[in-house]
């Protein structure tokens, strides 16, 4: 257990960054999964925009540090992927 302030203060910061880090993902999970169902359904007009705000939450998640850039390029590309090939069929 910390005995110093500073590294008591530290565990208290991360809890609440953990908390915070935990909504983050959770919205994106939630996010990402409305909209594979969308490209599933083979909606591409609500799959399209629902795809546009979840790259901007990814991007958004990755610049604060809660996920890996890499990680968002990648949900990012494998979604696009899948939605242009629904536009083509």
């Amino acid at each position: 257990m910390a005995t110093s302030r500073s590294a008591k203060k530290n565990i208290r910061k991360n809890r609440k960054q953990r908390a915070v880090n935990r909504g983050r993902k959770a919205e994106l999970k939630s996010m990402t999964k409305g909209v594979t169902t969308l490209l599933e359904a083979k909606n591409a007009a609500e799959g399209a925009t629902a795809l546009k705000l979840l790259q901007a939450k990814l991007d958004k998640a990755a610049q604060r540090g809660t996920i890996h850039k890499n990680k968002a390029a990648r949900k990012k590309s494998r979604l696009q992927k899948q939605l242009n090939k629904l536009a083509k069929a």
